[in-house]
This record gives structure tokens, C-alpha cells and sequence, in this order.
């Protein structure tokens, strides 16, 4: 049996425990052991909320995804470590005191000339260790676990801050799916208008079959593309309430909400902003508290190489069958420690710690980097939005008049059918450019909020607006 357990593959659950070969599968229990991720955890519902399910808002949204999204319970649970390990770090600066009860009981062996002794001792005692002086050893480790913890929180706002972006975003494009299905719906019925209109026109002469025909085929579209938007809108649905960190097939819904928001621009510079961003984005000051962090450890290996001086003591009593009314003892020792040689290993680990910084500190300049980077194409991604929010406003007005002029003359039956068709379907796509123009400039915005640092926990961006009466983005 020891042989056979030390050669070939260990079972798991009666089946071998990796597959045969680089090219199959393995082949799993035929009842797996149980899980306690076998069901998905029940979203937490506050019971307002619960209520109102039907209608959510925006503020709504993001605190249903604060509460559920895996990711913040992550980092708040990480960052909560982090506090203990400093708290922990701290105690380096008091004594260590430790109690112990020890209890013996012997008995030895009859030889010539000596009887057989039987003795019980009990020994109650206290130690005290307590390091009183070293250089820069204790508070080098305590800095490091403090901005250890520093980088930790600000790690848990940026995380933060991300699900509140990734949930508007799903936000955003629900409501444009939604926006479009109401759009691709009101095509349909005009296309239907086309079609009545048509035969009308068919009946007395003034149109020919071909032209019943182009309208049936473009009510067809018109219901294809209904068809496609429903299956979109179906589908930002579910990825909304993932985001939340729910079930994609709960029954709940937004609230109405008018798409056609105002649309403005930013009267800050980019420069302005990216000044701003260095100063609130969490990712990049937890890059820099990691920095600080990795300078302490640099103290912590060179305090190794320093003398110390420690004090440490015991004191007890000893109990025992031949001094029953016990005896106390105790020991005092102050003692310096002068590090000599250790294989080169001290010095070494010195030189890890100060690599280590500079690896940090190129980290955080790369990720100072990355936030001008990711500010400034925010801030031209945002006001070219905006001047798609004009335009496509424009070419909607221009839309809907060539539609209603077309249509006119067709069924004055002085137009054409495919002129009518053509304006039906430039004006389907000039609202469906206006509906995705403006809720992308809104997603833009948070995407700029979240880029500078102050997109907050209920999805809202202090960034200011004003209006934009040219239509164009002004420069930089």
C-alpha cells in the first residue's frame, strides 16, 4: 500500500486526478462534491428600493451596484486588512508580555543506595520582552504598514469609482436601446403611413404596383430593424443588472427619463483638469502611498544592519511537594544586539528594498502618465460629443422637414415613392444619430468625471457645463 501510494496519479472522489494526456479532458466525479457557490447569492435589496423596482433612477442604480458588485466588497475587505496590519505594525512600540503555567511531575528510579523520589513542581511565570531603542527599524515597519493601509483605501475608492462608471455606462446604453426602440417603433408607423398611402394612390391610378411593392419592402426593413433594436434592448437590459450585480432576467426597470438632456460644454481648460486629475484620481495616490510605503521598507532593512537594545525579564514562582508555600524567582537582562556578518544577506536585503522603491516609483510615474493620457482624451472625446449633439440635431430638423414636405407632395401625387422612402428612412437615421449623439456625450462626461477623479458614489458629476451657442467645441 505505501508503494502504491507513492506511485501514479492521486484519485479525487473515485476518478484519476488529472487527465490521460495533454490532448483530453479530464473527466470529472460523477457527483461533485458541494460548493457553497453552487447558487448565486441573493441580491441585496434595500426595501425602498424593493419597491419601486419598476422605476428605478440613477442614484438608485449605482448604490444597488456599490452594494452587490463583488469587486468593492473586495477592496473593502482588503482595505480593512490593511488597518489591522497597521494596528498590529504599532504594537512593536510597547512591551510583549506573556503568561505560562508549567507543571511537572517526576519520579525516579530506585538504585543501591538511593530510594525511588516523587516529586510535583508547578511554575507560574511572566515574560517581558521589550525592545527600547533601534534605528529606524520599529518606525520604518509601522510606516510601511500605514501607508500600506493608505494605498489600500484609496485602492477601494478607485474601485469605487469604477463600478460607478462601468454601471452608468450600462446605464446609458439601456436607455439609448430604449430611445431607439420608441424611434424604430414611430418608423414602422410611418412606413405603415407609406404603404396606406400607396395603395390609396394605387387604387385611382396614380401609383403603380412597383411602387406598392418599394413601400411594402421598406415596411419590411422598418419591422426588421424594430425586430434587431428589441433584441439590443433586451440585451443592455440584462447587462444592466449585471452591472448591479444582479440576475439578468430579474423583472425590474427604469424610470422614464428624457433623453433629449441639455447638452453644454466645459469652460475648464484641459490643463485645468489635468491638474485636478493628479490631485484626486485614488489609483494614482495610492500609487504614490505605495512609493511611500516601499521608502519605509528601505529603513526597516537598514535598521537590520544597526545595533538595538532590547530589555527582557521573567519573574515566577515554583510550587512543589517539598515547598509547598512556594518560592519566587526572576530574571533581568538589558542587552545590546550589534549586527556582525550574516552572509552579505542584510546588505542585500537592503538593496531589494531600495530596487523595490524604485520600481514603485516608476509604477506611479507610469500611472501619472496614464491619467494626462486618459484626461486629455476625455476632454476632446467629450467636446467632440457635444458637436455631435448640434449636428445631429440639425440634420434632424432638416430630416423631419424633407419627410413632411415629401410626403405632402406624394400624396398630392406630385413626388415619387422612392423620394418619399428616401426621406422616410434619412430621417429614421437622423433620430437614431441624435438619440446615440447625446447619451454619448453624457456617457463622455462620466467618463471624464471618473478620468479627473471626482466622480462621486451616486453616479453625479461635479464637472461644470455651460451652454454652447455656436455648435462647436472651443480650443484647447
Amino acid at each position: 500500500m505505501l508503494v502504491a501510494g507513492c506511485v501514479g496519479t492521486p484519485s479525487v472522489n473515485g476518478v484519476a486526478g488529472t487527465s490521460p494526456a495533454p490532448n483530453a479532458a479530464w473527466t470529472p466525479p460523477a457527483t461533485p462534491p458541494e460548493t457553497t457557490l453552487t447558487k448565486p447569492p441573493a441580491a441585496a435589496l434595500p426595501p425602498d428600493v424593493q419597491r419601486r423596482i419598476d422605476s428605478l433612477g440613477l442614484g438608485d442604480v449605482v448604490d444597488i451596484a456599490l452594494s452587490n458588485n463583488p469587486t468593492t466588497q473586495i477592496s473593502w475587505s482588503n482595505a480593512r486588512a490593511a488597518a489591522d496590519a497597521y494596528g498590529a505594525a504599532k504594537g512593536q512600540y510597547y512591551p510583549q508580555v506573556d503568561l505560562a503555567v508549567d507543571a511537572v511531575s517526576l519520579q525516579t528510579v530506585q538504585t543501591q543506595g538511593r530510594t525511588a523520589v516523587q516529586q510535583t513542581y508547578v511554575f507560574p511565570n511572566a515574560t517581558i520582552n521589550w525592545l527600547l531603542l533601534d534605528i529606524g527599524g520599529r518606525s520604518g515597519s509601522i510606516g510601511a504598514a500605514k501607508n500600506t493601509l493608505i494605498a489600500a483605501d484609496w485602492t477601494h475608492n478607485a474601485t469605487i469609482q469604477d463600478v460607478v462608471l462601468q454601471v452608468e455606462s450600462a446605464l446609458f446604453n439601456y436607455l439609448a436601446a430604449r430611445a431607439l426602440l420608441a424611434a424604430d417603433s414611430t418608423s414602422v408607423k410611418e412606413a405603415q403611413t407609406s404603404v396606406d398611402a400607396t395603395n390609396e394612390q394605387h387604387k385611382v391610378g396614380l401609383a403603380t404596383i412597383a411602387d406598392v411593392l418599394q413601400a411594402r419592402t421598406a415596411l419590411s426593413q422598418a419591422k426588421l430593424n424594430l425586430q434587431s433594436t428589441q433584441g439590443d434592448y433586451l440585451t443592455t437590459r440584462g447587462a444592466l443588472a449585471v452591472s448591479m450585480g444582479l440576475p439578468a432576467n430579474i423583472p425590474y426597470d427604469i424610470a422614464p427619463v428624457n433623453v433629449l438632456i441639455p447638452v453644454g460644454i466645459l469652460p475648464d481648460s484641459v490643463d485645468t483638469l489635468i491638474t485636478q486629475a493628479l490631485h484626486a484620481r485614488p489609483d494614482f495616490a495610492a500609487a504614490r502611498a505605495q512609493y511611500d510605503a516601499a521608502l519605509e521598507r528601505i529603513r526597516v532593512a537598514r535598521a537590520a544592519r544597526l545595533p538595538s537594545l532590547a530589555l527582557s525579564g521573567t519573574g515566577g514562582r515554583t510550587y512543589s511537594s517539598a515547598l509547598p508555600s512556594g518560592g519566587n524567582s526572576y530574571t533581568l537582562q538589558l542587552g545590546v544586539s550589534i549586527p556582525v556578518f550574516a552572509g552579505f544577506s542584510r546588505l542585500y536585503n537592503q538593496r531589494q528594498a531600495e530596487a523595490e522603491a524604485d520600481a514603485a516609483l516608476a509604477q506611479a510615474t507610469s500611472i501619472q502618465q496614464q491619467v494626462i493620457f486618459q484626461v486629455f482624451s476625455s476632454y476632446y472625446t467629450l467636446q467632440t460629443a457635444a458637436g455631435r449633439v448640434h449636428t445631429a440635431d440639425d440634420l434632424l430638423n432638416s430630416a423631419t422637414q424633407t419627410e413632411e414636405v415629401t410626403l405632402g407632395r406624394y400624396k398630392a401625387g406630385v413626388g415619387s415613392i422612392l423620394d418619399l422612402l428616401t426621406a422616410q428612412s434619412a430621417l429614421a437615421s437622423a433620430r437614431a444619430q441624435q438619440i446615440q449623439a447625446r447619451l454619448e456625450w453624457r456617457t463622455a462626461l462620466t467618463q471624464l468625471a471618473h478620468d479627473v477623479g471626482v466622480l462621486d458614489t451616486h453616479g453625479q458629476s461635479p464637472l461644470r457645463t455651460v451652454n454652447d451657442t455656436t455648435g462647436t467645441p472651443p480650443p484647447r
